[in-house]
């Protein structure tokens, strides 16, 4: 499942992956949470957290989370992705460079600094 992550300023979007992650995540909680913070913005930010809690994409997850980066693909300013998860680290930095904006991985270790990169002004 994913969960908002809260105590974040206007125009971040925060996210937390729980155990599995299924599609219906994306429809129910990713997509609105997008919809929503763009709503009189032309970029947000998003911060992405898949800590320990974090077991496993479902097949069908990985082409929502696909689809939203194409159709939302110059709507992010920055997207800051946290996670110890190797395959997931490394297709972040191999792919990073497809967004426009500002791309970054931090380990879990370091949530908060990525919490102030995600906050702080450009």
């Amino acid at each position: 499942m994913i969960e908002l992550l809260s105590g974040l300023p206007e125009g971040v979007v925060g996210l937390k992956a729980i155990g599995e992650v299924e599609d219906d995540d994306y429809e129910d909680v990713v997509v609105p949470a997008v919809k929503a913070a763009l709503e009189g913005r032309e970029k947000i930010r998003l911060l992405y957290v898949l800590g320990p809690e974090f077991e496993e994409y479902e097949g069908d997850a990985i082409w929502e989370d696909a689809k939203l980066g194409m159709h939302h693909m110059f709507d992010f300013e920055r997207v800051g992705v946290v996670t110890d998860v190797t395959w997931i680290a490394r297709g972040v930095r191999w792919f990073g460079f497809t967004i426009p904006g500002q791309v970054k991985v931090f380990p879990y270790a370091d949530l908060d600094a990525a919490k102030t990169w995600i906050s702080e002004p450009s």
